[in-house]
């Protein structure tokens, strides 16, 4: 199996933040459930995953409440903020022309690999 991609840079903010939106969730089940939806591509270590959500609530883009997980454990659990709502739609359009322009130069260059 290959190894997984590096994401470019801020690419994890707006997978989490796209993950979150759809509703109150804590961290391991954040990474569980982009790994899910990316088929095992997107794989997010602790180590990336803890800080990340840390900066976004430092941001104000996040907020979060202590309760208890499906295991019974406490856990912290993270919703979108109203700031962080407006800066995933930033984000996403943003990335959305992004991707595109990138498959248009792919495109006219050949798609050659």
């Amino acid at each position: 199996m290959p190894e997984p991609p590096d994401l470019p840079q801020g690419t994890l903010d707006l997978l989490m933040l796209q993950v979150i939106a759809a509703g109150p969730i804590h961290g391991y089940a954040i990474a569980q459930r982009l790994q899910q939806l990316s088929k095992d591509v997107v794989q997010v270590p602790e180590g990336s995953l803890y800080p990340a959500l840390h900066r976004l609530e430092k941001r104000g883009l996040l907020a979060a409440v202590w309760k208890l997980s499906e295991t019974g454990r406490q856990s912290k659990f993270y919703r979108l903020t109203p700031k962080g709502k407006r800066q995933l739609g930033a984000q996403s359009s943003n990335w959305l022309r992004l991707t595109n322009a990138i498959g248009l130069i792919l495109k006219a260059a050949g798609g050659s690999r």
